[in-house]
């Protein structure tokens, strides 16, 4: 079965009877163990990871790990896990998890944690970033495929409700035919190379669900009104996520669907453009997505382009979806709701044996996107999509 199809027949996996008949389902699964891995004061436990296991049927948190006391109390009381380790590959090799959650946000820690818990024999679910490299993310991705494990990673805004229910609408002619998609970053005090590699990864992966494969990529990236050095790379100060550059980028995509993408994260623009996420331009209409842990979707038609009369009216949309169903799952909100759809599906994958719809490839390629960026801003010509280049574009070779 394709991924598609499935997800037609799923479009509302937060919808009552889908909890009724996945928890019918889990009833009669056999218990997991799950693990959780952690490291305060490097990334700490992301947006919640501690919580993902909480109330799921049929799985029993065993134990935690973190190297700081103090976070790792603090996490084993949350998670209620039964027991707590300082060294995750102790745990892993005492506990041998079926399932681990591997929380940090810095990037920096997913690689070793990731290799150690596929080793063990688990099935993964990261924060994103997914990994600082392709080349790290190729390694993790081939060793879960040799030991058939899968990998989820935390792109939630791709499972909510009303973005599941839009990929099907747009498909069935929402706004005629999709022709180009507009994206920017949250920017703020983070805008430029940061901003795109902390949040500019949510939006490319929604970019690939709307607008298909990438083609290819082109780039201007500036810092401070000038165009950057390799010099000028550096480690984000606050999410190790690998070294960035630039506090003004705007890039260009050709997906292999026709769409034509643009990026935009730069310094003095944030109000002006507007929240974080992206517009869709179809031949009809424009879908409005403000991305989050609940996104929000509104739409114009018949949008009026003359410039001298122009009217335009956006009114919200949500494919009909109770607003409810968007904002709650199994009673609880936020973003331990968006990692719960994740999670669903992701223990679905495992037993249906097919790639989660947040899988790690679709994370790794959202990272590709970026780095596709980088590499095309930096030797100012077009970068062909898959990247040749595995390592990071902004280290030398």
């Amino acid at each position: 079965m394709k991924t598609t199809d499935w997800t037609r027949r799923n479009i509302l996996l937060g919808s009552t009877a889908w909890a009724a008949a996945h928890s019918l389902r889990a009833a009669d699964a056999p218990p997991r163990k799950a693990a959780i891995i952690g490291h305060t004061g490097a990334g700490d436990y992301g947006h919640g990871i501690e919580h993902v296991f909480n109330g799921l049927p049929n799985v029993s948190v065993v134990a935690v790990a973190d190297p700081n006391e103090a976070g790792r109390t603090k996490a084993k009381a949350a998670c209620g896990a039964a027991r707590d380790y300082a060294d995750f590959r102790a745990m892993l090799d005492k506990e041998k998890p079926d399932l681990v959650a591997i929380g940090p946000r810095w990037a920096t820690e997913h690689h070793a944690m990731a290799l150690a818990a596929l080793q063990a024999g688990a099935h993964l679910y990261l924060e994103k970033p997914f990994t600082v490299t392709l080349a790290e993310g190729d390694e993790i991705l081939r060793l879960a495929k040799e030991q058939q494990r899968r990998i989820a990673v935390a792109h939630v805004a791709r499972m909510a409700p009303s973005v599941l229910r839009l990929e099907k609408a747009l498909r069935e002619g929402l706004i005629g035919e999709v022709l180009e998609i507009h994206t920017v970053g949250k920017m703020g005090s983070r805008a430029g190379g940061q901003d795109m590699m902390v949040l500019g990864l949510h939006v490319f992966d929604l970019t690939r669900l709307f607008g298909g494969e990438v083609q290819w990529c082109q780039a201007r990236i500036r810092l401070q009104g000038k165009t950057p050095t390799s010099a000028d790379a550096k480690e984000s100060p606050a999410d190790k996520v690998g070294p960035v550059v630039g506090d003004d980028i705007f890039a260009s995509f050709a997906m292999d669907s026709g769409v034509n993408v643009t990026f935009r994260s730069r310094v003095g623009l944030e109000k002006a453009a507007g929240p974080f996420g992206m517009e869709i331009i179809g031949s009809k209409g424009v879908i409005r997505l403000n991305s989050g842990a609940v996104p929000t979707l509104s739409i114009l038609t018949e949008p009026n382009r003359a410039a001298t009369t122009r009217t335009e009216s956006w009114k919200d949309w949500n494919g009909g979806i109770d607003p409810a169903t968007e904002a709650t799952i199994d009673g609880i909100t936020g973003y331990d709701a968006a990692h719960r759809r994740v999670v669903r599906d992701w223990l679905r994958a495992i037993d249906e044996n097919r790639e989660p719809l947040g899988s790690g490839e679709r994370a790794m390629k959202a990272i590709e996107m970026a780095h596709g960026v980088f590499q095309a801003g930096m030797t100012g010509q077009r970068v062909e999509f898959p990247l040749v280049r595995r390592t990071h574009p902004l280290v030398a070779a």
